[in-house]
C-alpha cells in the first residue's frame, strides 16, 4: 500500500491540490512549513503544502544539527528565548526521540577567552532554571584534569576547566521530514519540486491562491485557499516582492560551514562548544565515526538555493580547531566533506550579524498573505502554533468556521510512536532482535532503528521480501529496502533527495555514495519515468554536490 507522501502518486497529489478549496496553503517544506502543517492538519484543517525544492533542502538540512537550548542568547540577555527554547527542546525529543538525542557538550575555558568559569557556571546554571533541565541533565563544572580526562585533544595550555551540559543532537532533514509525514498523516496534501510562482487575488486585492509549477514537468497548477502561509525561510523576502508587500523588517542571509573528518584523523570523544579570538562560536561533535566541525556567522550574498564553502571559510575553520586542538593536524586533504547552510535572520539597522536576533517574527500584508520569518530549528513548534492560531481566528471571524486549539504538544512524529524517550530503549531492544534474526548484522539494525523510529518496520519488511529484487536490481538489500520505502513513504523524487536528506551519506559517508548512486539512480529513472534528459541532469546535479562537498570554491 502507498502512502498519500509517495513518489509514486505525485501526479495525483498535484491533481489533488487544485481541486479543493483549502483551508491553509503552506508555501515551504523546511522545518517552519512542515510544522504549521502539522498543527494546521492535526486541529482538522484542510491543509496544502508546496516546497519548490525537496523538504528540507533549504536551510533545514544545513544547521549544525542540534536542537539548541539557545546558551548563546543568555550572552545577549535574551532570557524569555532561552527559558522557551529550552523547555521546547524536551518536547522535540520526546514527540521523536529517533531523530533526537541528548549528548554532553563541553564548554572549555581558557587565559582570555571570551568565558570564564565563574560566568559561566553562573550562565548554565541560569540556563538549567530557566530552560527547566532535568536534574540528571544540569550542568556540572569540571576542573582541568577532569576536562583533559574527557577530552585528551583540549588544548592544555591556560587551560582553566570546562562547563558541561547537555545539547540535543538531531538529524535536522529527517526531523523534518518525520514531522511532515505526520502531517499527511493528518489529511495533509504536500508536494515537493512545487514552486509559487505567482498569486492569485479577487477583486479587492486579497489573497485567494497561488500558481504552483511541478518543476519537473513545467506543468502549472491554480491552488485556491483561504488563507496562504509563507514559510519559505531565506525566501520569505521573494515571496513578499510578488505579494508587492516587501517592506519594514526585511530578512539578512548568514552562512555557516561545517567540515567532516574521519575520526582516524581527528579522533574526538566529545563534543565541544569554543569560541574563536573573533567571538565566532564553534562546535565540534563526533558522530557515526566521524567528527564535524562548525559553523561561522557570515552575511551572504550569493545564490540563496546554493550556499557553498569558499577557501576562506575552510581555512578559518581549520585555523579554529588547530587552535583549540593543537596535537590535531588536520588539512583541507583531511576534509572528506562539507555542508553550507544559509540562515535567514531578521534584519535591523546596524546590528553585527552574530548579533541578529533569531527570533521569530510574522508579518501579515494588506493581501492577507502572512509571512513567518527567522526563528530556529528548536521553536518550529511554538512557531507553528502561533501563525495557525492566527490562521484559526481569521477564518473564525470571516467565515464563522472554529478550529481548535493545537494538539502538537504531546503529539509524536512520523516513527516517533514508541512512548517517548523511556519508550524508545525498550523499542529498540525488542526491533535489534528483529533486525538479526532477518540477517542485519546488529550495527547495520541499530542504525535503521535510530534512523526509522517506529517506521522501521516497514523498512525490515522491504529488506526481507524483496532480496530478489534488490539482487536483479543490482543495488545492496539494505540500500535497496532504504530507497524502495522512501519512494514509497518519503517523496524521494531525485536522487540528491536520498543521498543528502533520506540518509545524510553525502555528508557522513562520501564513500557511500560513491558506492551507490550508479545502481541507485538506474533504478529511480526506471520507476519514476525519467526522460533521457532528467536522468542526466539529476545525475550530474548529484555529482556536483559530491565534488562540491570537497573542494571549495574561490570567489574571484
Amino acid at each position: 500500500m502507498m502512502s498519500g507522501f509517495s513518489s509514486y502518486d505525485r501526479q495525483k497529489s498535484f491533481e489533488k491540490l487544485t481541486q479543493e478549496e483549502w483551508d491553509v496553503l503552506v508555501i515551504g517544506g523546511g522545518i517552519t512549513g512542515s510544522g504549521i502543517a502539522l498543527d494546521a492538519a492535526s486541529r482538522g484543517m484542510k491543509t496544502a503544502v508546496v516546497e519548490m525544492q525537496d523538504y528540507a533542502a533549504g536551510t533545514s538540512s544545513r544547521s549544525t544539527k542540534l536542537v539548541h537550548g539557545g546558551l548563546r542568547y543568555l550572552k545577549q540577555f535574551e532570557v524569555k528565548m532561552v527559558a522557551e527554547v529550552g523547555k521546547e527542546r524536551e518536547i522535540v525529543y520526546e514527540n521523536g526521540p529517533h531523530v533526537t538525542t541528548p549528548e554532553w557538550m563541553m564548554l572549555p575555558f581558557h587565559e582570555g577567552g571570551n568565558f570564564g568559569p565563574f560566568s559561566t557556571s553562573i550562565g548554565l546554571r541560569v540556563y538549567d532554571y530557566l530552560a527547566g533541565v532535568k536534574k540528571k541533565e544540569r550542568r556540572v563544572m569540571l576542573s582541568p584534569e577532569e576536562t583533559i580526562e574527557r577530552e585528551p585533544l583540549v588544548k592544555r595550555e591556560g587551560l582553566k576547566g570546562a562547563g558541561f551540559y547537555v545539547e540535543y543532537k538531531t538529524d535536522d532533514a529527517r526531523l523534518t521530514l518525520e514531522v511532515m509525514k505526520k502531517a499527511v498523516e493528518f489529511g495533509a496534501t504536500s508536494a515537493n519540486y512545487a514552486k509559487v510562482v505567482d498569486f492569485i487575488y479577487n477583486e479587492n486585492g486579497k489573497l485567494t491562491g497561488a500558481k504552483v509549477e511541478d518543476t519537473a514537468t513545467g506543468e502549472q497548477y491554480n491552488v485556491k485557499a483561504k488563507k496562504i502561509i509563507n514559510a519559505g525561510g531565506p525566501w520569505v523576502d521573494d515571496l513578499r516582492e510578488i505579494d508587492g508587500s516587501k517592506k519594514g523588517k526585511t530578512l539578512q542571509l548568514t552562512k555557516g560551514i561545517h567540515l567532516v573528518f574521519d575520526q582516524k584523523t581527528f579522533p574526538l570523544k566529545q563534543a565541544i562548544y569554543f569560541d574563536t579570538p573573533d567571538g565566532r562560536m564553534i562546535f565540534a561533535i563526533p558522530r557515526d565515526g566521524k567528527t564535524y566541525v562548525g559553523t561561522t556567522d557570515t552575511v551572504y550574498k550569493e545564490e540563496i538555493a546554493h550556499p557553498t564553502m569558499t577557501v576562506e571559510d575552510r581555512d578559518y575553520v581549520l585555523d579554529a580547531i588547530h587552535m583549540m586542538f593543537p596535537e590535531v593536524t588536520v588539512t583541507a586533504n583531511d576534509v572528506e566533506s562539507s555542508w553550507a547552510g544559509v540562515r535567514p535572520l531578521i534584519h535591523e539597522e546596524g546590528k553585527d550579524p552574530s548579533e541578529i536576533s533569531r527570533k521569530d517574527e510574522i508579518f501579515i500584508s494588506d493581501s492577507g498573505l502572512i509571512s513567518m520569518a527567522g526563528g530556529k530549528l528548536t521553536g518550529y513548534r511554538k512557531m507553528s502554533k502561533q501563525a495557525i492560531d492566527i490562521v484559526r481566528d481569521q477564518i473564525a471571524e470571516e467565515y464563522g468556521i472554529r478550529y481548535s486549539d493545537s494538539e502538537t504538544k504531546k503529539l509524536p512524529i512520523s516513527g516517533g510512536e514508541v512512548n517517548g524517550s523511556k519508550g524508545f530503549k525498550t523499542f529498540k531492544e525488542e526491533r535489534l532482535k528483529i533486525g538479526t534474526s532477518i540477517g542485519l548484522t546488529e550495527d547495520t539494525a541499530r542504525k535503521l532503528i535510530q534512523l526509522y523510529g517506529a517506521n522501521v518496520d516497514k523498512v525490515f519488511n522491504i529488506y526481507q521480501n524483496r532480496q530478489d529484487e534488490a539482487k536483479k536490481e543490482n543495488i545492496d538489500p539494505v540500500v535497496y529496502a532504504q530507497l524502495v520505502y522512501g519512494l514509497e513513504n518519503e517523496m524521494t523524487y531525485k536522487p540528491v533527495d536520498f543521498f543528502i536528506r533520506r540518509t545524510a551519506a553525502l555528508f557522513f559517508d562520501i564513500q557511500y555514495v560513491r558506492d551507490h548512486k550508479d545502481s541507485v539512480i538506474d533504478y529511480m529513472a526506471k520507476e519514476l519515468n525519467y526522460t533521457d534528459s532528467q536522468k542526466t541532469e539529476y545525475t550530474e546535479e548529484l555529482e556536483r554536490l559530491m565534488e562540491e562537498a570537497v573542494t571549495p570554491i574561490e570567489y574571484v
